[in-house]
């Protein structure tokens, strides 16, 4: 069997060596020993490695464990900053009130972090159909997770910034890196390439250690969410019902049960950010997923260091939850839900440090950790099946199937079902059921871009959105190191 994707830490880091992204500090890197890209991919074991390093960017700063966070939720109306006031968490204050230097670093990390890793499935891509006496099926898989990966990487990159470069093989020189950006369509038609093709390359399931790798059903679920970004509904509501249909998977009765650390990987689950805990240290690029100690009440003492509160959810998107919704309880923290036995506080106050109204994200909630422990191992989750039924609902619109697929998860939820006598607004009814069923997924920032919502939301017009934050900046390092990438206009 072979190790999770986040496991073989060598593996990883060998792959930021051998990688060939977009932008010269990312070309410069000199290989810290003897191994190199013309001697390094010679064996199976060297392809299972290469494939791991490709994995490495989804759990580190460059995705989940810092930037999509900001751009995802706080530049959205689903949070704010929070944090301890004044300067505290200045790159997130920028984001979420429309102030964003070509600097950023939430920014500049998403930016980069998707290009270590297109870098990292473009060696594999290369390298690995010429490995001599490789196991076939592995051979296969292996180039089916880069392709699912690449996509992946590049569906943010294009949601996020628009055009951008479109990089396919290994750069052989810097210059050959300093490429112009290309129209979005280039891009969203590369994604469309490379999960089709994931799609048959890849198992429909896996077991033991393997588990957690991308399946057919994970590049199938993305490929929907694509064409639901593109507005190929049909399409994506075909691909989401493939999903639905042939996947095997099903929905945890209960909500919560989604991010237990117990369930990861779970019935419900098509693919997740693989974490593992250890650190205690401040660092947002080790293993294990740093929002338990992010986004924990401020100084309450629930989490190792006292909890930072971080991504406070909005008066707003509280206020907005239906009567009954189970998944509130599940997501944030309220005035007087009780902590866990033994905490010196016993429940949220009314109001606390970068919380007024006394609300905190608390879905990523997992505690004590080992008692002194940093990180956190609760996996985070990119692909539900639930969204799967939102994507369906979306892509038929208000017919019967729309609204069955929509009240599959309304059900759980512990809500009554929608019908069209009482759905004046069948599109808006499920881009709100998206924003309740995957709060805190950083997923809000892009589903209000993606129907047109986001420059005329009032909650973002009141902090001072403008037309241009449809896209985000180019990185002033990245335009330093490449003179043609023209800038975004605006910036």
């Amino acid at each position: 069997m072979h190790s999770l994707p986040t496991k073989l830490t060598a593996g990883a880091l060998l792959g930021l060596a051998l990688l060939g992204g977009c932008g010269k500090k990312y070309l410069d890197l000199q290989p810290v020993d003897q191994i190199t890209t013309q001697n390094f991919y010679q064996t199976e074991s060297d392809a299972l490695q290469a494939v791991t390093a490709c994995y490495s960017q989804l759990g580190v700063g460059g995705q989940y464990n810092y930037a999509l966070w900001g751009i995802g939720e706080i530049m959205s109306d689903n949070s704010f900053t929070g944090g301890g006031g004044g300067g505290d968490g200045a790159e997130e204050i920028q984001l979420d009130f429309f102030n964003i230097p070509t600097t950023n670093p939430m920014v500049g990390r998403l930016w980069g972090g998707c290009y270590v890793g297109i870098g990292t499935c473009n060696q594999v891509l290369q390298k690995v159909p010429g490995i001599a006496g490789m196991n076939e099926a592995i051979r296969k898989r292996s180039l089916g997770e880069a392709q699912f990966l690449r996509a992946k990487y590049y569906f943010d990159l294009v949601r996020a910034f628009g055009d951008v470069p479109l990089i396919l093989v290994p750069p052989a020189s810097p210059a050959d890196a300093q490429i112009p950006r290309v129209p979005a369509a280039q891009i969203y038609a590369q994604i469309e390439t490379d999960l089709l093709a994931a799609i048959g390359n890849l198992p429909g399931s896996y077991g033991g250690t393997d588990l957690g790798r991308a399946s057919k059903w994970a590049a199938t679920g993305l490929l929907a969410k694509v064409y639901l970004t593109e507005g190929k509904l049909a399409e994506a509501a075909t691909q989401a019902d493939a999903v639905i249909a042939g996947s095997g998977k099903s929905l945890w009765a209960n909500y919560g049960d989604n991010f237990q650390v117990a369930n990861e990987n779970g019935q419900e689950s098509l693919f997740e950010v693989q974490y593992v805990n250890g650190l205690n240290q401040y660092i947002v690029d080790g293993l294990g997923f740093v929002g338990n100690e992010f986004f924990a009440p401020r100084g309450q003492g629930l989490v190792p260091q006292g909890g930072y509160g971080f991504n406070v959810p909005e008066l707003e998107f509280v206020q907005g939850y239906e009567a009954g919704d189970k998944r509130k309880a599940v997501t944030i923290w309220a005035p007087g839900d009780l902590y866990p036995a033994g905490s010196a506080t016993t429940a949220q106050p009314a109001s606390l440090p970068g919380s007024p109204y006394g609300f905190n994200c608390k879905k990523w909630f997992v505690g004590k950790v080992n008692t002194n422990v940093w990180d956190s191992p609760l996996n985070f989750p990119v692909l539900r099946l639930s969204e799967m039924y939102l994507i369906k609902a979306e892509g038929l619109g208000a017919t019967q199937a729309g609204f069955d697929a929509l009240n599959v998860v309304r059900t759980r939820a512990g809500l009554p079902p929608r019908s069209a006598a009482n759905t004046p607004d069948f599109k808006a009814a499920v881009v709100k059921e998206r924003r309740y069923e995957l709060a805190f997924e950083d997923d809000r920032w892009f589903d209000l871009k993606r129907t047109n919502n986001l420059v005329t939301n009032p909650q973002l017009l009141a902090k001072g959105i403008k037309p241009f934050n449809i896209v985000l900046p180019i990185p002033q390092s990245e335009r330093d190191a490449n003179p043609q990438l023209v800038q975004n206009p605006g910036y």
